[in-house]
């Protein structure tokens, strides 16, 4: 059975940082390119930052310079560093694990708010 499990979510403050942790359980987690997605209310899900089997990352304009992803494979964990968090930030945050985009596997979510 696949499991994504999200965590280190919470409220924070303006400029704030938060670090997600998402860890794998039931896939080879090293073949997967993993990525994290986000949903803030009323609004569709956005890909926020993924990163590829070889380490190659891509981040939405909105985060780049603020948010860093990176992977453990030997801890199957994947994680994002957010620093400068801004009220925009404010959203669900989801894990995501694909290979070759179709196995496509999502964690339950966690949240994220900041206040200003």
């Amino acid at each position: 059975q696949v499991q994504l499990v999200e965590s280190g979510g919470g409220l924070v403050q303006l400029g704030g940082s938060l670090r997600l942790s998402c860890a794998a359980s039931g896939i080879i987690f090293s073949i997967y390119s993993m990525a994290w997605y986000r949903q803030a209310p009323g609004k569709r899900r956005e890909l926020v930052a993924r990163i590829t089997t070889d380490g190659s990352t891509y981040y939405v304009d909105s985060v780049k310079g603020r948010f860093t992803i990176s992977r453990d494979n030997a801890k199957n964990t994947v994680y994002l560093q957010m620093n400068s968090l801004k009220p925009e930030d404010t959203a669900v945050y989801y894990c995501n694990g694909d290979r070759l985009m179709t196995e496509v596997y999502w964690g339950q979510g966690t949240q994220v708010t900041v206040s200003s």
